[in-house]
């Protein structure tokens, strides 16, 4: 990562959706899915799955800010997920699919604070996204990274994933790779 790139680490459900999401956008250099917030070094995918550890499926996303900014990159999350499911993105249920902000200076959380009081207004339930400091960052097991590209015909992928997809495309066009 050279000097003049961020990195943004969010949580909003599966992370496989929000990894397929942002690799879509110019000014995303790299997109990891892995794992923040909880309480223990190291996590598995099934030590998480057990909802014990109090970690979430994050993403970490390093851009370019004079491409596309901090700002553009949390528009995107409020647009790939529902932030007024405590705990829940539709049939994926549990802490570890919570909807969070790890922001990572005190610019980043005034950004993520203004950008959700910005997002109340596009929804009737309260936002309950959790804005935190930046915790330690666990990359997820290799065959979690990319899902979607490895795997586009899988069920998953072609019910959910793509359906976000679609409207990420229709949004954001000028804005796509």
């Amino acid at each position: 990562m050279n000097n003049q790139n961020s990195v943004s680490i969010l949580g909003g459900g599966c992370f496989w959706c929000l990894e397929a999401a942002y690799k879509m956008f110019r000014g995303v250099i790299s997109v990891e899915s892995g794992y923040s917030g909880g309480k223990i070094e190291n996590p598995s995918y099934e030590d998480v799955c057990s909802g014990e550890t109090g970690h979430a499926e994050v993403v970490r996303v390093t851009f370019d800010p004079s491409i596309i900014t901090y700002k553009d990159i949390l528009d995107v999350f409020w647009t790939v997920h529902n932030p007024t499911t405590l705990n829940r993105q539709g049939n994926d249920i549990g802490t570890q699919y919570r909807s969070v902000i790890f922001y990572t200076s005190e610019q980043q959380k005034k950004i993520a604070d203004n950008s959700i009081q910005k997002a109340q207004k596009l929804w009737q339930d309260p936002i309950v996204t959790e804005l935190i400091p930046e915790e330690t960052f666990y990359k997820a097991e290799d065959y979690h990274q990319n899902y979607f590209a490895k795997n586009p015909s899988r069920a998953y992928c072609q019910i959910i994933i793509n359906q976000k997809l679609t409207k990420l495309r229709e949004k954001y066009v000028s804005f796509l790779k």
